[in-house]
């Protein structure tokens, strides 16, 4: 495949004749071993995900946390070194530009960490907008970053450093956590619905890291992940995936992470003014979730239906390999998304019955 990127794994992947695709330009596995057998490692065990593809910008200088406040819908004005803050950025009409990660760093440093297929558009949405005194760098091809993911993964990783690593809270992270000797930036976060860690380093460390890793995890269930179990595990805890549940034409209200949205911030940062007045006409539309009755499995793009109208879409739909039901979530107008409520999907000409369920569809106990 020309023209495709590959991230320090790649080698791995050849080795281990993993399923490789096109995934924002990237060469990537979308499975290695198996999704099903993949997706249960991380929900009972450990496993671990090369997301070296995404993309990571620092953004710093006098003016830089003001200038991140007008970018951003969540509030990072009270954000201290070590805090890592989930938020989105918006056009003006309030649509999603992208859903990102903004790590503290230092007073006026910070770490933007976007989606892959987004690191252009991305780049140049905050460079147009950046002031003279706010310097912005790309460091995507500097910086790998592996995750692992699962109720055994601090124990795992704690076997290759001597950093109490139970000390960092959900949504903190901590620089220069040496790993197998490697100074990493250590953050609990991931995308995938269990507790976990997310591990950057310096791009050409990676496989020395991940040898380390998976060789402390093998008597644990540790297994290397490919994209179609992230999917899968981040579909179950209702995690948005932009290009589906979030893109320019939906907004974070409607995807359903208004959470990260804080109208209420003094900075009038872009979109706000759309994201108010979305919030109070009310939504005409909202991602929910779908349980299907009829024997189909809902998939990205299917029609969603309700009296013969077309009412919305599935932005993305699966078996659940965890609950073993045919689930989707679903964008569609918002007098039809009361629990309970039965819709028809359109599966290849044929409407097929399901019913508006709770989400998330899946969570740790």
């Amino acid at each position: 495949m020309p023209d495709l990127k590959t991230t320090p794994l790649y080698d791995f992947y050849k080795k281990q004749s993993a399923k490789l695709i096109d995934f924002g330009g990237y060469l990537l596995p979308v499975q290695i071993s198996g999704i099903k057998q993949e997706h249960h490692a991380v929900r009972t065990a450990a496993g671990i995900f090369d997301v070296s593809h995404m993309g990571e910008f620092l953004v710093r200088g006098d003016h830089a946390a003001q200038f991140l406040q007008m970018m951003v819908t969540n509030d990072i004005s009270k954000a201290q070194p070590g805090d890592a803050i989930y938020t989105a950025m918006c056009y003006e009409n309030g649509g999603t530009v992208d859903d990102l990660l903004v790590y503290c760093l230092s007073e006026n440093h910070y770490q933007l960490v976007v989606n892959a297929a987004n690191i252009k558009k991305d780049f140049l949405w905050i460079s147009d907008h950046a002031p003279q005194q706010v310097i912005l760098t790309d460091q995507s091809d500097k910086t790998a970053l592996l995750a692992v993911q699962g109720p055994r993964a601090l124990d795992i990783v704690q076997k290759i450093t001597d950093f109490e690593l139970s000390t960092i809270k959900h949504f903190k992270f901590v620089e220069n956590v040496p790993l197998g000797g490697i100074p990493c930036l250590v953050s609990r976060t991931g995308y995938t619905g269990e507790d976990g860690l997310e591990i950057y380093c310096a791009w050409e460390k990676a496989p020395q890291i991940w040898a380390a890793l998976l060789i402390a995890g093998e008597k644990d269930g540790l297994i290397p992940c490919g994209l179609g179990a992230r999917d899968t595990l981040r579909f179950e805890a209702r995690l948005p995936l932009y290009g589906q549940e979030l893109s320019p034409e939906i907004t974070p209200l409607e995807a359903g992470i208004g959470f990260a949205v804080k109208t209420q911030k003094s900075e009038n940062f872009i979109g706000k003014s759309a994201l108010i007045n979305q919030k109070a006409d009310g939504l005409k539309r909202k991602i929910v979730g779908i349980e299907m009755i009829d024997r189909a499995i809902p998939r990205t793009h299917y029609s969603v239906y309700a009296e013969a109208t077309k009412i919305g879409e599935i932005t993305t739909g699966t078996q659940s390999p965890t609950l073993g039901k045919n689930l989707g979530l679903a964008l569609i107008d918002s007098n039809w998304t009361k629990t309970g409520t039965i819709v028809e999907v359109d599966i290849r000409g044929k409407r097929k019955k399901a019913k508006v369920i709770k989400t998330p569809f899946y969570k740790k106990s």
